[in-house]
């Protein structure tokens, strides 16, 4: 998300500089010198003998919770199915066209319940951009009527297990990545 804010691809094009981003890389290296201290040094420190692992248990928690955000998001935004606008796509769109690229630009995922809770309720990322300002407990609520009305009017849904859809998210980067795929 930092990375995302500091527009890396305006700066090598040569649009915006470094400089230009002082302010975020300035609160990008005190949020990070801060987690850092309190999971690696203050955490440990406070453990006393058991320093280690708790060192090693920060570090393991925030893998584990830097890929599972990871995959959650990605899913949501990137699967094989889900499209892509430039933004000259979207310039004179209508309200109706807006909220059919919200659609057609995100996709869900399946689980029971305590997926759901464990993801923020992100598995229902067509919900969310369709409606960002309801509360994400609501999604499941108000996605069986999204989904019926898609249904409705053949408007795809895109929706399916964290396995299936990550596997395409995986494939449709490496076909993005490589020029022989």
């Amino acid at each position: 998300v930092a990375l995302h804010e500091m527009e890396s691809e305006k700066i090598a094009s040569g649009e915006i500089s470094i400089k230009d981003k002082r302010e975020i890389l300035s609160g990008i290296w005190d949020k990070t010198k801060r987690q850092t201290l309190k999971d690696y040094v203050a955490f440990p420190l406070l453990a006393g003998p058991f320093a280690p692992w708790v060192f090693t248990g920060n570090l393991t928690a925030n893998l584990i919770r830097n890929v599972w955000s990871y995959m959650i998001i990605f899913c949501g935004h990137f699967p094989e199915d889900v499209q892509e606008f430039t933004i000259e796509e979207t310039k004179a769109e209508s309200r109706g066209q807006w909220y059919f690229r919200q659609i057609l630009g995100s996709a869900n995922l399946t689980g029971g319940k305590l997926f759901h809770i464990l993801s923020g309720n992100l598995s229902f990322q067509i919900e969310h951009h369709l409606f960002p300002d309801i509360p994400a407990h609501r999604h499941a609520e108000i996605s069986e009527s999204v989904r019926e009305i898609c249904g409705r009017y053949g408007i795809p849904y895109n929706t399916g297990p964290l396995p299936r859809q990550f596997a395409t998210v995986v494939r449709k980067i490496v076909r993005l990545a490589l020029p022989w795929t």
